[in-house]
Parts: C-alpha cells; structure tokens; sequence
C-alpha cells in the first residue's frame, strides 16, 4: 500500500519535473522577452515624442501618433511572447481576430469615433488655437484625441465633439486665412445724408492702420429698410485684429454720427389717424 501511494508520488513528481523541463525554459524566455520589451517599449515612445517636437510637428498630432506609436509596439511584443511561449501564433491570431469582430460590433460607436480621429488629424481642417464651428458649436481647437475633438468657448467652457461627429460636419475655420472681411451694417435715418454718413466710416477706415488697403474696402448703400437706410461697410483686416477692430468700429461710428447730428433709428411706424365726418 505505502509503495503504491510512492508510486504515485513519484508519478506526479516526474509529471511536474517533465513540465518544467519541456515548458520552464519557455515561460523563463517569454517572461526576459516581456520585461525588456517592455523597457525597450518605454524608451521607444519617449524618443517619439522626442522625434516629433524636435521635428515642428503640429501639437495637435503628437499625443495620438505616440499613442499609435505605443500600442502598435505592444502588439508586436505581445506576439513575440506568444510565439516565445510555443503558441502557434495562426491560431492566436484566430483568437484575436474574433475576440476583435465581437468587440467591433459591440463599440460601433467608439470605433466611429476612431475612424473619425483619424480622418480629422489626416485631413487637417484645423489645428490647435483655431478658431472654429463645427455643427453651430463654436470655440477654440484646444485638442485633438483619438475619440474626441475639445473646443474652449470664449467664456470658457470645455465642449468634447465625438470624432464621429466632426469628421462628417460642417466646419467653419475662422483662423485658417491669414486676413479676414469685415462685414458691417449701419442703419441711418431717412431724413439723414446717406452720401456724409457714408463719407465718415470711409475716413474712420481710413485713418485706422488696421485696415488693409487692398482689398479696398467699399462703403455702399445696401438696404432700404423699414425704419432706415441700411449702409453695408466691407473692409479687410488681419484675421487675429477681426474683433478689436469690430468692437472699436463700433464704438468710433456711433460717436461720429452723434457728433456730426446723424441719427441711428429704431424699429418705429408711421400711424395717420383720419376722420371721417
């Protein structure tokens, strides 16, 4: 009885020694593979990163070509230590491709939205510190992830677009062109001198070194309004100049026409009253 239960010891000791023999040396090769892999991998992507700053390239796209960077080094370690460990990589990659399909029908949406970053940071309709409009949502480019677009409104807000989203919008870049047209309505009444008020916004564009001399700008009458004689002012500036020069026009048109006695009405009808005798 006690030779037997030897026997069985013995068998299960041999069992377990022929394992290591035939596999420790294996798992001791795939575990090395592992760990200077990954030690290779850190220093891989840092001298990336490196790379692309020492190379101009567009904030925007360095956080996501290192992320790609990343996990496509990974993938390949990943298959060096299957292959290292004695799995037919064939069937690994069987594995992992319906692993794959599962998880692709489940994160429809996500992978949208990656199709889109890609999209979006190989297109370039924009970059860091635009100003742009996507779908009616405006503000400034402040990122770019592999998921989403972020905007920073002026009032300071965080807005995240999925890239789904924008990849498939409408997008307005305001900061692309290097100059910018002014384009501005002034309402006068009709009894004043459309030809005098006209004559004033041109010498206050004049005088304002802002403004571009080519294209020149054009003062015209461009509506017949109800309440007034709509003046239509079309005038380049230098696009980051756009909106000190539409707050200072503003102010400097209305002090002008209050100074030279040029009214600027309000929405008002005429009411006549007859009598009937």
């Amino acid at each position: 009885m006690e030779s037997d239960l030897q026997e069985s010891v013995k068998g299960v000791w041999d069992l377990i020694v022929g394992y290591v023999v035939s596999y420790g040396l294996q798992v001791l090769g795939a575990l090395i593979t592992l760990i200077v892999g990954v030690w290779i991998i850190k220093r891989l992507v840092k001298l990336a990163h490196k790379t692309l700053i020492k190379r101009e390239t567009d904030p925007i796209l360095i956080p996501t070509l290192v992320g790609v960077v990343k996990v496509g080094l990974y993938a390949v370690l990943l298959f060096a230590v299957v292959d290292q460990i004695g799995i037919e990589t064939a069937s690994f990659l069987a594995v992992f491709g319906a692993a794959g399909l599962a998880i692709g029908l489940a994160l429809q949406g996500s992978l949208a939205n990656f199709a889109g970053g890609i999209l979006v940071l190989t297109l370039k309709p924009f970059k860091a510190g635009d100003y742009v409009e996507i779908d009616g949502t405006g503000g400034s480019v402040n990122g770019v992830s592999i998921m989403n677009t972020v905007l920073k409104t002026p009032d300071n807000k965080t807005i995240f677009l999925p890239n789904g989203k924008v990849a498939g919008a409408n997008i307005v870049n305001f900061s692309m062109e290097e100059n910018r047209r002014w384009d501005k309505v002034f309402g006068i009444g009709y009894g004043d001198d459309f030809e005098k008020a006209k004559a004033i916004i041109l010498k206050i564009i004049e005088s304002d070194s802002r403004f571009l001399k080519e294209p020149a700008p054009m003062v015209r009458v461009g509506n017949l309004g109800d309440s007034s004689v709509d003046i239509t002012v079309r005038a380049w500036v230098e696009t980051p100049e756009y909106w000190n020069v539409n707050w200072d026009m503003i102010e400097k048109v209305k002090k002008a026409f209050d100074a030279e006695g040029i009214s600027i009405p309000f929405p008002q009808r005429d009411v006549h009253i007859f009598n009937e005798k």
